[in-house]
């Protein structure tokens, strides 16, 4: 785990720094605003769907962007 990843409490998507800024940024605000609920089952997600989990595409992370809005 690196010091962003630390701090976060979880591992960044595999793919994180194939994303422009923007993106990395809109990953990490919605992280950040995760309960612990919510990133229990980030980390399930992550851990079962492994290479291919892709939190751009996932229900909580389009739910949450469609509220940035």
């Amino acid at each position: 785990m690196n010091l962003l990843e630390t701090e976060l409490g979880v591992e960044l998507p595999t793919q994180f720094n194939q994303y422009d800024i923007l993106t990395q940024k809109s990953i990490i605000n919605y992280i950040k605003q995760l309960n612990s609920i919510e990133i229990q089952a980030y980390k399930i997600g992550k851990q079962h769907l492994g290479s291919s989990f892709n939190v751009l595409k996932s229900n909580g992370y389009n739910n949450w962007k469609k509220k940035q809005k």
